[in-house]
Protein backbone atom coordinates (compact mmCIF):
# COMPACT_ATOMS: atom_id res chain seq x y z
CA UNK A 1 0.00 0.00 0.00
CA UNK A 2 1.14 3.39 -1.36
CA UNK A 3 2.25 5.98 1.42
CA UNK A 4 0.24 9.27 1.35
CA UNK A 5 1.77 12.33 2.29
CA UNK A 6 0.00 13.74 5.46
CA UNK A 7 -2.40 16.83 4.15
CA UNK A 8 -5.07 18.26 6.12
CA UNK A 9 -8.47 17.68 5.11
CA UNK A 10 -11.01 20.15 3.86
CA UNK A 11 -14.58 19.72 2.96
CA UNK A 12 -16.39 19.90 -0.25
CA UNK A 13 -20.28 19.51 0.32
CA UNK A 14 -19.32 17.09 2.49
CA UNK A 15 -16.76 15.58 0.72
CA UNK A 16 -13.66 15.03 2.22
CA UNK A 17 -10.26 16.17 0.02
CA UNK A 18 -7.01 15.30 1.70
CA UNK A 19 -5.51 13.60 5.19
CA UNK A 20 -6.54 9.99 5.48
CA UNK A 21 -9.53 10.00 2.67
CA UNK A 22 -9.78 8.60 -0.84
CA UNK A 23 -8.31 10.54 -3.78
CA UNK A 24 -11.30 12.60 -5.09
CA UNK A 25 -12.12 11.86 -8.99
CA UNK A 26 -13.29 15.14 -10.62
CA UNK A 27 -13.85 16.71 -13.90
CA UNK A 28 -15.50 19.73 -15.42
CA UNK A 29 -18.21 20.17 -17.52
CA UNK A 30 -17.33 20.96 -21.52
CA UNK A 31 -20.70 22.11 -22.21
CA UNK A 32 -21.83 26.02 -22.06
CA UNK A 33 -23.11 26.57 -18.99
CA UNK A 34 -25.96 28.88 -19.90
CA UNK A 35 -27.49 25.41 -21.11
CA UNK A 36 -28.76 24.33 -18.01
CA UNK A 37 -30.49 20.90 -19.89
CA UNK A 38 -27.22 19.94 -21.35
CA UNK A 39 -24.96 21.21 -18.65
CA UNK A 40 -26.93 18.83 -15.69
CA UNK A 41 -27.17 15.87 -18.55
CA UNK A 42 -23.21 15.86 -18.60
CA UNK A 43 -23.16 16.13 -14.78
CA UNK A 44 -25.48 13.08 -14.87
CA UNK A 45 -23.25 10.85 -16.70
CA UNK A 46 -20.18 12.08 -14.84
CA UNK A 47 -21.82 11.03 -11.90
CA UNK A 48 -22.83 7.08 -13.34
CA UNK A 49 -18.83 6.93 -14.23
CA UNK A 50 -17.66 7.24 -10.89
CA UNK A 51 -17.29 11.54 -10.42
CA UNK A 52 -17.24 12.71 -7.07
CA UNK A 53 -17.13 16.63 -7.93
CA UNK A 54 -17.97 18.73 -11.03
CA UNK A 55 -16.66 21.76 -12.18
CA UNK A 56 -18.31 24.28 -14.34
CA UNK A 57 -17.21 27.36 -15.83
CA UNK A 58 -18.26 30.71 -15.27
CA UNK A 59 -17.81 33.46 -18.30
CA UNK A 60 -20.25 35.85 -17.71
CA UNK A 61 -23.27 36.80 -15.00
CA UNK A 62 -25.66 34.47 -17.22
CA UNK A 63 -24.13 31.52 -16.08
CA UNK A 64 -23.98 32.90 -12.41
CA UNK A 65 -27.99 32.50 -12.99
CA UNK A 66 -27.44 28.82 -14.70
CA UNK A 67 -25.56 27.89 -12.68
CA UNK A 68 -27.71 28.50 -9.54
CA UNK A 69 -30.49 26.89 -11.40
CA UNK A 70 -28.12 23.85 -11.76
CA UNK A 71 -26.66 23.59 -7.89
CA UNK A 72 -30.73 23.42 -7.28
CA UNK A 73 -31.25 20.26 -9.81
CA UNK A 74 -28.56 18.63 -8.77
CA UNK A 75 -26.62 16.77 -5.72
CA UNK A 76 -23.18 16.33 -7.30
CA UNK A 77 -20.69 19.17 -5.67
CA UNK A 78 -19.74 22.10 -7.78
CA UNK A 79 -17.17 23.97 -8.11
CA UNK A 80 -17.55 27.20 -10.12
CA UNK A 81 -14.29 27.97 -12.25
CA UNK A 82 -13.45 31.65 -12.62
CA UNK A 83 -11.03 33.70 -14.72
CA UNK A 84 -10.55 37.29 -14.72
CA UNK A 85 -13.13 38.63 -13.05
CA UNK A 86 -13.31 38.31 -9.19
CA UNK A 87 -16.62 39.78 -9.09
CA UNK A 88 -18.20 36.49 -10.66
CA UNK A 89 -16.37 34.54 -8.50
CA UNK A 90 -18.09 36.66 -5.84
CA UNK A 91 -21.40 36.39 -7.19
CA UNK A 92 -20.70 31.93 -7.67
CA UNK A 93 -20.29 31.82 -3.91
CA UNK A 94 -23.83 33.48 -3.19
CA UNK A 95 -25.37 31.40 -5.69
CA UNK A 96 -24.22 28.27 -3.96
CA UNK A 97 -21.22 27.38 -5.29
CA UNK A 98 -19.48 24.41 -2.83
CA UNK A 99 -16.33 25.82 -4.08
CA UNK A 100 -14.16 28.07 -6.01
CA UNK A 101 -11.53 27.46 -8.42
CA UNK A 102 -9.49 31.03 -8.93
CA UNK A 103 -6.16 31.39 -10.34
CA UNK A 104 -5.06 34.70 -8.23
CA UNK A 105 -2.50 35.74 -10.71
CA UNK A 106 -5.30 36.73 -13.26
CA UNK A 107 -8.33 37.65 -11.13
CA UNK A 108 -6.58 41.26 -10.79
CA UNK A 109 -4.84 42.53 -7.56
CA UNK A 110 -4.33 41.48 -4.01
CA UNK A 111 -7.89 43.37 -2.88
CA UNK A 112 -9.80 41.40 -5.42
CA UNK A 113 -8.45 38.11 -4.51
CA UNK A 114 -9.30 39.34 -0.57
CA UNK A 115 -12.70 39.74 -1.75
CA UNK A 116 -13.22 36.33 -2.97
CA UNK A 117 -11.58 34.84 0.20
CA UNK A 118 -14.23 36.96 2.22
CA UNK A 119 -17.16 35.70 0.52
CA UNK A 120 -16.00 31.99 0.84
CA UNK A 121 -15.35 32.28 4.51
CA UNK A 122 -19.08 33.41 4.64
CA UNK A 123 -20.05 30.91 2.78
CA UNK A 124 -18.21 28.20 4.63
CA UNK A 125 -16.41 27.12 1.11
CA UNK A 126 -13.08 26.11 0.12
CA UNK A 127 -11.07 27.74 -2.53
CA UNK A 128 -9.14 26.04 -5.12
CA UNK A 129 -5.73 28.64 -5.74
CA UNK A 130 -4.78 27.32 -9.27
CA UNK A 131 -1.41 28.39 -10.81
CA UNK A 132 -0.38 27.39 -14.09
CA UNK A 133 2.06 28.09 -16.88
CA UNK A 134 -0.60 30.58 -18.65
CA UNK A 135 -1.21 32.76 -15.82
CA UNK A 136 2.19 32.86 -13.86
CA UNK A 137 2.62 36.41 -12.34
CA UNK A 138 4.42 38.80 -14.59
CA UNK A 139 7.37 39.56 -11.79
CA UNK A 140 8.54 35.34 -11.59
CA UNK A 141 8.25 35.19 -15.36
CA UNK A 142 10.86 38.26 -15.76
CA UNK A 143 12.89 36.48 -12.91
CA UNK A 144 13.11 32.51 -13.82
CA UNK A 145 12.46 33.41 -17.57
CA UNK A 146 9.97 30.75 -18.49
CA UNK A 147 7.22 29.10 -16.49
CA UNK A 148 9.59 26.76 -14.99
CA UNK A 149 8.87 24.35 -11.96
CA UNK A 150 10.39 26.79 -9.41
CA UNK A 151 8.68 29.64 -10.53
CA UNK A 152 5.27 27.95 -10.19
CA UNK A 153 6.05 26.64 -6.90
CA UNK A 154 7.08 29.77 -5.69
CA UNK A 155 4.12 31.49 -7.20
CA UNK A 156 2.00 28.92 -4.98
CA UNK A 157 3.80 29.02 -1.96
CA UNK A 158 3.40 32.82 -2.16
CA UNK A 159 -0.46 32.78 -2.86
CA UNK A 160 -1.20 30.10 0.38
CA UNK A 161 1.00 32.64 2.60
CA UNK A 162 -1.24 35.31 1.47
CA UNK A 163 -4.66 33.50 2.43
CA UNK A 164 -2.88 32.11 5.23
CA UNK A 165 -2.13 35.80 6.45
CA UNK A 166 -6.34 36.68 5.82
CA UNK A 167 -6.97 33.93 8.52
CA UNK A 168 -7.70 31.49 5.56
CA UNK A 169 -6.67 27.92 5.32
CA UNK A 170 -9.58 26.34 3.97
CA UNK A 171 -8.00 25.99 0.09
CA UNK A 172 -6.63 23.19 -2.13
CA UNK A 173 -3.42 24.02 -4.48
CA UNK A 174 -3.30 23.25 -7.78
CA UNK A 175 -0.20 23.49 -9.83
CA UNK A 176 -0.33 22.26 -13.39
CA UNK A 177 1.57 22.90 -17.12
CA UNK A 178 1.06 20.84 -20.19
CA UNK A 179 4.86 19.22 -19.64
CA UNK A 180 4.79 16.33 -17.21
CA UNK A 181 7.99 17.11 -15.88
CA UNK A 182 7.24 20.32 -15.39
CA UNK A 183 4.21 19.25 -13.15
CA UNK A 184 6.04 17.08 -11.47
CA UNK A 185 9.00 18.79 -10.43
CA UNK A 186 6.33 21.71 -9.42
CA UNK A 187 4.04 19.45 -7.32
CA UNK A 188 7.13 17.84 -5.47
CA UNK A 189 8.66 21.27 -4.50
CA UNK A 190 5.04 22.22 -3.29
CA UNK A 191 4.48 19.22 -1.32
CA UNK A 192 8.15 19.88 0.88
CA UNK A 193 6.41 23.22 1.77
CA UNK A 194 3.37 23.10 3.19
CA UNK A 195 0.21 20.43 4.54
CA UNK A 196 -2.28 21.78 2.28
CA UNK A 197 -4.24 19.29 -0.48
CA UNK A 198 -3.45 19.18 -3.53
CA UNK A 199 -5.34 18.74 -6.76
CA UNK A 200 -3.02 17.37 -9.03
CA UNK A 201 -3.50 16.70 -12.96
CA UNK A 202 -1.25 17.61 -16.70
CA UNK A 203 -3.26 20.22 -17.99
CA UNK A 204 -4.05 20.47 -22.24
CA UNK A 205 -2.72 17.04 -21.77
CA UNK A 206 -4.27 16.00 -24.94
CA UNK A 207 -6.94 13.42 -26.69
CA UNK A 208 -8.34 10.56 -25.22
CA UNK A 209 -5.50 8.54 -26.20
CA UNK A 210 -2.49 10.60 -26.00
CA UNK A 211 -3.96 12.81 -23.14
CA UNK A 212 -4.49 9.28 -21.01
CA UNK A 213 -1.03 8.47 -21.10
CA UNK A 214 1.22 11.78 -20.80
CA UNK A 215 -1.87 12.00 -17.55
CA UNK A 216 -1.28 8.35 -16.47
CA UNK A 217 2.53 8.85 -16.25
CA UNK A 218 2.50 12.25 -14.77
CA UNK A 219 -0.13 11.48 -11.89
CA UNK A 220 1.44 7.83 -11.18
CA UNK A 221 4.65 9.48 -10.32
CA UNK A 222 3.05 12.18 -8.02
CA UNK A 223 0.86 9.36 -6.84
CA UNK A 224 3.54 6.69 -6.35
CA UNK A 225 5.36 9.25 -4.17
CA UNK A 226 1.98 9.82 -1.82
CA UNK A 227 1.39 13.65 -3.50
CA UNK A 228 -1.74 14.14 -4.32
CA UNK A 229 -5.73 14.20 -2.88
CA UNK A 230 -7.65 15.16 -5.89
CA UNK A 231 -6.86 14.44 -9.64
CA UNK A 232 -8.68 15.39 -12.97
CA UNK A 233 -7.34 13.72 -16.24
CA UNK A 234 -8.17 16.17 -18.87
CA UNK A 235 -8.98 15.16 -22.13
CA UNK A 236 -10.26 17.11 -25.08
CA UNK A 237 -13.58 15.03 -25.88
CA UNK A 238 -16.38 13.56 -23.91
CA UNK A 239 -15.24 14.36 -20.36
CA UNK A 240 -16.85 11.01 -18.77
CA UNK A 241 -13.48 9.52 -20.48
CA UNK A 242 -11.65 11.22 -17.93
CA UNK A 243 -13.32 9.51 -15.09
CA UNK A 244 -12.38 5.69 -16.64
CA UNK A 245 -8.86 7.00 -17.19
CA UNK A 246 -8.72 8.38 -13.55
CA UNK A 247 -9.76 5.43 -11.84
CA UNK A 248 -7.65 3.30 -13.94
CA UNK A 249 -4.72 5.43 -12.71
CA UNK A 250 -6.07 4.88 -9.18
CA UNK A 251 -6.46 1.41 -9.05
CA UNK A 252 -3.24 0.30 -10.91
CA UNK A 253 -1.62 1.97 -7.93
CA UNK A 254 -4.18 0.51 -5.25
CA UNK A 255 -5.83 3.52 -4.37
CA UNK A 256 -8.80 2.98 -5.33
CA UNK A 257 -11.41 -0.12 -5.25
CA UNK A 258 -13.01 -1.91 -8.31
CA UNK A 259 -13.08 -4.30 -10.76
CA UNK A 260 -9.70 -4.37 -13.06
CA UNK A 261 -9.48 -6.34 -16.52
CA UNK A 262 -6.63 -7.32 -17.75
CA UNK A 263 -6.36 -9.02 -21.63
CA UNK A 264 -3.11 -10.71 -23.08
CA UNK A 265 -2.21 -8.54 -26.61
CA UNK A 266 -3.01 -11.69 -28.49
CA UNK A 267 -0.16 -14.19 -30.65
CA UNK A 268 -0.28 -16.06 -33.48
CA UNK A 269 -2.33 -18.79 -31.55
CA UNK A 270 -5.61 -17.07 -31.13
CA UNK A 271 -8.32 -17.76 -32.60
CA UNK A 272 -10.92 -15.37 -31.10
CA UNK A 273 -11.55 -11.80 -31.13
CA UNK A 274 -10.03 -11.01 -27.35
CA UNK A 275 -10.25 -7.29 -28.02
CA UNK A 276 -14.05 -7.24 -28.63
CA UNK A 277 -14.79 -9.59 -25.60
CA UNK A 278 -12.10 -8.00 -23.30
CA UNK A 279 -14.11 -4.49 -24.15
CA UNK A 280 -17.28 -5.81 -23.59
CA UNK A 281 -16.08 -6.74 -20.14
CA UNK A 282 -14.98 -3.49 -19.38
CA UNK A 283 -18.48 -1.99 -20.02
CA UNK A 284 -20.44 -5.06 -18.27
CA UNK A 285 -18.09 -4.21 -14.85
CA UNK A 286 -17.97 -0.96 -15.10
CA UNK A 287 -20.98 0.04 -12.55
CA UNK A 288 -19.70 -3.09 -10.26
CA UNK A 289 -18.53 -2.22 -6.60
CA UNK A 290 -16.10 -4.56 -5.08
CA UNK A 291 -12.32 -5.10 -6.05
CA UNK A 292 -11.90 -8.13 -8.62
CA UNK A 293 -9.42 -8.87 -11.65
CA UNK A 294 -10.72 -10.60 -14.42
CA UNK A 295 -8.76 -11.85 -17.39
CA UNK A 296 -9.30 -12.32 -20.99
CA UNK A 297 -7.04 -14.60 -22.26
CA UNK A 298 -6.67 -15.65 -25.93
CA UNK A 299 -5.11 -18.97 -25.36
CA UNK A 300 -6.99 -21.98 -23.85
CA UNK A 301 -3.99 -23.66 -23.32
CA UNK A 302 -1.61 -21.58 -21.83
CA UNK A 303 -4.15 -18.84 -20.88
CA UNK A 304 -5.29 -19.91 -17.23
CA UNK A 305 -1.77 -20.60 -15.81
CA UNK A 306 -0.51 -17.06 -17.65
CA UNK A 307 -3.33 -15.24 -15.94
CA UNK A 308 -2.97 -16.89 -12.88
CA UNK A 309 -2.91 -13.90 -10.46
CA UNK A 310 -6.79 -12.92 -11.96
CA UNK A 311 -9.48 -13.69 -9.38
CA UNK A 312 -11.67 -14.90 -12.26
CA UNK A 313 -11.35 -14.83 -16.40
CA UNK A 314 -11.92 -16.82 -19.50
CA UNK A 315 -9.65 -17.86 -22.23
CA UNK A 316 -10.91 -18.43 -25.75
CA UNK A 317 -10.34 -22.03 -27.46
CA UNK A 318 -12.54 -22.81 -31.31
CA UNK A 319 -15.93 -22.25 -30.13
CA UNK A 320 -15.70 -22.26 -26.80
CA UNK A 321 -14.29 -20.93 -23.68
CA UNK A 322 -12.28 -22.03 -20.42
CA UNK A 323 -13.90 -20.20 -17.37
CA UNK A 324 -11.09 -20.19 -14.95
CA UNK A 325 -10.72 -18.91 -11.15
CA UNK A 326 -7.09 -18.44 -9.66
CA UNK A 327 -5.38 -20.07 -12.42
CA UNK A 328 -7.62 -23.05 -12.30
CA UNK A 329 -10.65 -24.26 -15.07
CA UNK A 330 -13.98 -24.22 -13.19
CA UNK A 331 -15.71 -25.71 -16.63
CA UNK A 332 -16.15 -24.67 -20.52
CA UNK A 333 -18.41 -22.68 -21.52
CA UNK A 334 -19.97 -22.62 -24.93
CA UNK A 335 -18.69 -19.04 -27.07
CA UNK A 336 -22.32 -17.51 -26.73
CA UNK A 337 -22.42 -18.12 -23.38
CA UNK A 338 -19.42 -16.71 -22.09
CA UNK A 339 -20.34 -13.50 -20.83
CA UNK A 340 -23.26 -14.18 -19.16
CA UNK A 341 -21.43 -17.12 -17.46
CA UNK A 342 -18.37 -14.90 -16.97
CA UNK A 343 -20.65 -12.13 -15.23
CA UNK A 344 -22.30 -15.11 -12.79
CA UNK A 345 -18.46 -15.24 -11.73
CA UNK A 346 -17.68 -12.10 -11.04
CA UNK A 347 -20.65 -11.33 -9.07
CA UNK A 348 -19.98 -14.63 -6.86
CA UNK A 349 -16.58 -14.02 -6.09
CA UNK A 350 -17.59 -10.15 -5.20
CA UNK A 351 -20.28 -11.03 -3.14
CA UNK A 352 -17.52 -13.91 -1.22
CA UNK A 353 -14.86 -11.95 -0.43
Amino acid sequence: MLKRKPTRTVYVKGIPVGGPHPIVIQSMTNTDTRDVGATLGQIERLEGAGCAVARLAIPDVDAVAAFKSIKNQTKMPLVADIHFDYKLAVAAIEAGADKVRINPGNIGGAERVEAVIDAARSASIPIRIGVNAGSLEKHLLDRYGSPCAAALAESAVSWLAFFENKKFDNVVLSIKASDVLTTVEACRALAAQTDAPQHIGITEAGTVRSGSIRSAVGLGVLLAEGIGDTIRVSLAGDPVQEIYAAREILKSLGLAAGPTVIACPTCGRTQVDVAQVAERVEEMVSGMAGSVKVAVMGCAVNGPGEAREADVGVAGGVGEWLLFAGGKVLRKVAAGEVLAELEKEIRLFIKTY
